[in-house]
């Protein structure tokens, strides 16, 4: 695969370098999604691509996308990733909206997409259960037809960010007699604000608030919410894993992440000497990049594939659990690098978001609250044993 870029694209480079140092804000600068951050400092990026019809560059164009190239939007990714921008949030972007605009009415496409796209409309994924986590097939979850409208009972959990959240995506059992638990399942969008929903904070060991329960007592919400046919939503909860596995994959920040290591490395020292010319640590950062590199013609693959009208498929897969892991790898180098410095201090992260009691080089903080953060990616959007099976089956043909 031809990596050399062409003078336009070297020029859309520039166009996109320019409009980032211009206008991405700085009161998020150095800020990153493993911070505390109130939901006007996550959604800052967002509106603003959203002006400028930057948001979502994967959508088709008929419902607001770019249209840009497969090599376009990987530059668009690399040149966030150089600033480590804080990008638009998953759950609407690369999660329900595609599942609306390829499955949902146009009722649901005019009233929903438009604030998907200028970033004014917080959505949350209501997947995971208590008893239904890589076993989704299993949730219990339910709604039950009463007239025009379903009454929704049950328990999601991780739910992230659901906090700051207007509308959430829930996968919901609307036949318990379904002959396979698949069949019974229906994708309904809910209104956060009603009467029924209940939002738990789950506190991390840094002491973060990322992620919740979500309780729902009778909730009422109108038939009409339902996305594509009832009890057909197992097809649409897929499609909408597909989509996230290609996210996750993360090649443009894991690039960045090796730099900033390499010149961790470079400072850290290990007997006298920096510890970039340890030979045991230099081969570990070298194996890295040569998986990541690995990746990155991958994820290209992928992106050449949905230009030519072809859709995530068991492919991305692959960029899951191999994106995943080098990120857990880049995590722990970054850890092991800073030695005790990374030590976490809990007294660090009271209410008030300080870090009095921090100590060492200041590229040393976070680093654990980092790696724990990490420990979840091979877990959400399907866990890597369960890619490995999908891969097993639709990929090696086994």
């Amino acid at each position: 695969m031809n990596l050399e870029f062409s003078a336009e694209e070297n020029a859309f480079r520039d166009e996109v370098r320019s409009f980032i140092e211009n206008n991405y804000p700085t009161h998020i600068q150095g800020k990153n999604m493993q911070d505390d951050m109130s939901r006007e400092e996550l959604t800052a990026w967002h509106k603003i691509l959203g002006k400028k019809g930057w948001s979502v560059p994967a959508w088709p164009v008929e419902y607001g996308g770019t249209g840009w190239t497969p090599t376009q939007r990987y530059i668009w990714s690399e040149e966030n990733a150089r600033v480590n921008a804080i990008m638009p949030l998953p759950f609407g972007v690369s999660m329900v909206g595609p599942v609306i605009y390829t499955f949902g009415n146009e009722e649901q496409k005019a009233k929903h997409l438009p604030g998907i796209r200028s970033g004014e409309v917080w959505w949350c994924q209501g997947y995971s259960e208590p008893g239904a986590g890589s076993d989704l097939a299993s949730l219990k979850t339910t709604a039950v037809r009463d007239g025009d409208d379903y009454i929704i009972n049950g328990q999601k959990t991780w739910t992230t960010l659901a906090q700051h959240a207007d509308w959430g995506f829930f996968l919901c059992r609307t036949d318990p007699d379904a002959p396979k638990q698949q069949q019974g399942i229906s994708f309904i969008l809910v209104d956060m604000n009603t009467p029924g929903i209940e939002v738990r904070p789950i506190k991390l060991v840094d002491g973060g608030h990322e992620v919740n329960e979500v309780w729902l007592t009778d909730v009422r919400v109108p038939v009409e919410n339902r996305v594509g046919e009832e009890n057909k939503g197992w097809t649409y909860a897929k499609f909408l894993l597909a989509h996230e596995r290609s996210g996750i994959a993360g090649v443009a920040r894991s690039k960045r992440g090796v730099e900033q290591l390499k010149d961790i490395a470079t400072k850290e020292m290990l007997d006298g000497k920096p510890l970039i010319e340890d030979m045991g640590f230099a081969r570990k950062i070298s194996q890295l990049e040569i998986d990541l590199a690995a990746l990155e013609i991958t994820e290209l693959r992928t992106l050449a594939g949905e230009q030519a009208g072809k859709g995530p498929g068991p492919e991305s897969s692959l960029l899951k659990v191999k994106g995943t892991e080098i990120q857990q790898r880049l995590t722990e180098l970054t850890l092991e690098a800073v030695g005790y410095y990374g030590m976490p201090d809990f007294r660090s992260f009271p209410e008030d978001g300080t870090n009095d009691f921090a100590v060492g080089p200041d590229y040393a903080h976070g680093t654990s609250s980092t790696y724990f953060n990490m420990r979840k990616t091979s877990i959400y959007g399907g866990s890597n044993e369960i890619q490995r099976n999908i891969i097993t089956k639709m990929v090696l043909g086994l």
